[in-house]
C-alpha cells in the first residue's frame, strides 16, 4: 500500500487542518482500524539528502539510520560490535581487520548481500567524487589510511591499516559517517549519480516530498542481528509499526499542537514545553541524555578573535550556568570539556571550566587593545536546539564586560553552510555525538587549510589527538585527554557549554519508543491499538 494512502500527507500549516478534521469526527485519527499501524514523527527540519555520510547533519543522519547498515554498529553504552559483520578478527599487528559477514541479510531490492557489496560501497566511499563526509578518517588525511580493501569470498571482507588505531572500529561505528552503510550497486544511476538508499535496515525509503516529509516503510525481509532485546543499533530489531513518516514541522507551535491533538506521535520538544506536556493525559515525556555538544565557535583566523587574550575574555565574560539553566530549563549542566559527562574518561580534570569573571575579561580585553570592534555571533532559531537562546544571553553578558557583540541569525542550512567554509566569527553551533573521546577532540580538531570546517588549528594538539588514535591503554589515553583539556581550556578557540538533553513527547498509543544520541530508533516503536 502507498504510504500516501494510509499516512495524511502533511505540510506544518496542514497540521492545523488536520486537527480540525480530527476533532470534528471525534477520534483520534481518521484512518480505518484496518489499516496497517503507522507513527507520525515531527522533526524541524528537512534532512538534506538521502546519500549516506553525505551533505548530512544529525537529523538526516536520524532518519536514515532506520534504512541503512554498517559493519559495525554502536551498542547502548556507546561501545562498538559487529552489526551487518557477525565476527571481526584483528591480526597481531592490529593491521588487518577481517569481518565475516552474517548469512542470510538482503538489501530493501531483495537481492542478498555478499561481500562484494560491501567492497563496492567501500570504494565508492573513497572515491572523493562521492563526497563522503569520513573520507579523511581513512585515507590518510586525519591519521589511519586504508592501503587495502578485499572481499577474498562472498563472506568475508578484509581492510588493511598503515598503523594500528584505537578507533578505527568506531570511526566505521560513526553515525555521521552513516556507518560506512553498505548499500546495494543499485542505489546509483547507471551515470553513477546518486539515486536512492538501497540498503539493509529494518525500514526501506518509500518516498521523499522534499521539504514536507520522508515516509518509510516495514522491511519484510529483515534479517536482525543477534539479541534478545534492542541495544543502541544492535540486538534485537524488529520493525513493530508497518509505516512511519518523518514530517518536516518546523514551526513549535504547530508541532506542540500535533502532539497534544493525536496529529503527530511523537517529536522532539523545547525544553520550556517539558512541564506543560507532562501533564497531558495522553502524552508522556523522555529527557535521554546525550554526548552532543553545545558550543559557541570562535574563528581563531580571524583579525579580532586571532588573539587568545579576546577569546579567553569572551569566556569569562559569560555566566554559563544562567545560560545553561535557562537554554536548557534546567535539565543540563555546565560542562566545559569536548567528553561527555558519563564518558569513563571524564575525570577531575576534565570538570575543570572557565570561571565568571567580567573584570578579568575587561582587564584582558585591554590587554590586547580592543576598541569596540564588532564580533558577530551567528544563530539558527530551530525550535529544538539553543542556538538562538545561547547567542543571546552571550551576547547581553559580552556587552556587560565591554564587548561589541552582535547577533546574525540564518537559516539553519545557511549557518551550516558558513560553518563548513570556516565563514564566521562566532557561532552559536551543536555538535553531533562522538563517543569516544578522540573523536570528539577531532570532530573539531584539524588543519584549517585542509578542511575549513575546523575550529582549532593547533599542530601540539593535533599530535595529541593522533596519539590518543592510536594508544589502547586507558590510563595513557586519559593522561592525553586531560592535556588536551588544560591546552583547549588556555587558548579557548571555542566554548563548550553543555552536553544536549532533547526533550520529546510522545503519544500513549506508542510503545517503546526509543532515541539515542538525539536519533529515533523506529524499530523499538510499536503502536497499542
Amino acid at each position: 500500500m502507498p504510504p500516501s494512502t494510509s499516512l495524511p500527507r502533511l505540510t506544518a500549516p496542514a497540521v492545523f487542518l488536520l486537527l480540525a478534521a480530527m476533532s470534528a469526527m471525534g477520534a483520534m485519527g481518521a484512518t480505518s482500524t484496518h489499516a496497517p499501524a503507522h507513527i507520525v514523527v515531527a522533526q524541524p527540519a528537512d534532512i538534506r539528502s538521502t546519500n549516506p555520510g553525505v551533505n548530512r547533519d544529525n537529523t538526516t543522519d536520524g532518519v536514515l539510520l532506520n534504512m541503512l547498515e554498517g559493519l559495525v554498529g554502536y551498542h547502548e553504552n556507546g561501545s562498538v560490535g559487529p552489526l551487518l559483520a557477525k565476527a571481526i578478527d584483528v591480526s597481531a599487528d592490529g593491521l588487518t581487520y577481517t569481518f565475516t559477514l552474517r548469512t542470510g541479510v538482503k538489501f530493501h531490492n531483495g537481492e542478498h548481500m555478499t561481500s562484494a557489496d560491501v567492497l563496492w560501497s567501500w570504494n565508492r566511499y573513497m572515491n572523493p567524487k562521492t563526497d563522503w563526509r569520513c573520507l579523511n578518517d581513512f585515507d590518510g588525511h586525519a591519521g589511519t589510511r586504508v592501503v587495502s580493501a578485499s572481499a577474498p569470498d562472498a563472506q568475508t571482507f578484509v581492510l588493511q591499516i598503515d598503523k594500528p588505531s584505537a578507533i578505527f572500529l568506531d570511526n566505521l561505528a560513526r553515525t555521521d559517517c552513516a556507518m560506512a552503510a553498505v548499500i546495494s550497486k543499485k542505489s546509483v544511476r547507471q551515470d553513477g549519480s546518486w539515486d536512492k538508499p538501497i540498503g539493509t535496515g529494518p525500514y526501506k525509503l518509500d518516498e521523499w516530498k522534499r521539504g514536507e516529509y520522508v515516509a518509510m516503510s516495514a522491511f519484510a525481509d529483515y534479517q536482525s542481528p543477534p539479541g534478545n532485546e534492542p541495544d543502541g543499533y544492535l540486538g534485537l530489531k524488529k520493525p513493530q509499526v508497518a509505516q512511519v513518516k518523518f514530517l518536516v514541522v518546523p514551526d513549535l507551535s504547530a508541532a506542540k499542537a500535533g502532539l497534544q491533538s493525536g496529529a503527530i506521535d511523537a517529536g522532539q520538544i523545547t525544553s520550556s514545553d517539558v512541564k506543560e506536556l507532562r501533564a497531558h493525559r495522553h502524552l508522556r515525556v523522555i529527557v535521554p541524555g546525550e554526548a552532543s555538544k553545545n558550543t559557541l565557535l570562535m574563528q581563531t583566523h580571524d583579525p579580532v578573535l586571532k588573539d587568545e587574550r579576546i577569546r579567553l575574555a569572551i569566556a569569562l565574560s559569560l555566566d554559563m550556568r544562567q545560560i545553561v539553566e535557562a537554554a536548557s530549563e534546567g535539565l543540563a549542566q555546565v560542562n566545559n570539556s569536548a567528553i561527555h559527562g558519563k564518558s569513563l574518561f571524564y575525570s577531575a580534570q576534565q570538570k575543570k571550566g572557565y570561571p565568571y569573571d567580567p573584570a578579568k575579561a575587561r582587564l584582558l580585553l585591554q590587554q590586547a587593545g580592543y576598541r569596540g570592534q564588532p564580533i558577530v555571533i551567528q544563530a539558527n532559531k530551530r525550535a529544538h536546539v539553543p542556538s538562538y537562546t545561547v547567542a543571546v544571553l552571550s551576547q547581553a553578558m559580552m556587552q556587560a564586560a565591554g564587548i561589541n557583540a552582535q547577533i546574525e541569525v540564518l537559516e539553519w542550512a545557511t549557518q551550516l553552510d558558513r560553518y563548513n567554509s570556516g565563514n564566521y566569527q562566532m557561532s552559536s553551533f551543536t555538535y553531533s555525538s562522538r563517543l569516544d573521546p578522540a573523536l570528539s577532540y577531532e570532530q573539531f580538531s584539524g588543519s584549517k587549510a585542509v578542511q575549513p570546517r575546523k575550529v582549532w588549528d593547533d599542530p601540539d594538539a593535533q599530535r595529541l589527538i593522533v596519539q590518543s588514535f592510536v594508544e589502547a591503554d586507558s590510563k595513557k589515553r586519559q593522561a592525553l585527554f586531560d592535556q588536551l583539556h588544560a591546552m583547549m581550556m588556555r587558548q579557548t578557540p571555542l566554548i563548550v557549554l553543555y552536553n544536549t538533553s532533547g526533550a520529546w513527547a510522545i503519544r500513549k498509543r506508542v510503545n517503546g519508543y526509543t532515541v539515542w544520541e538525539g536519533k529515533p530508533l523506529m524499530w523499538t516503536a510499536s503502536v497499542k491499538d
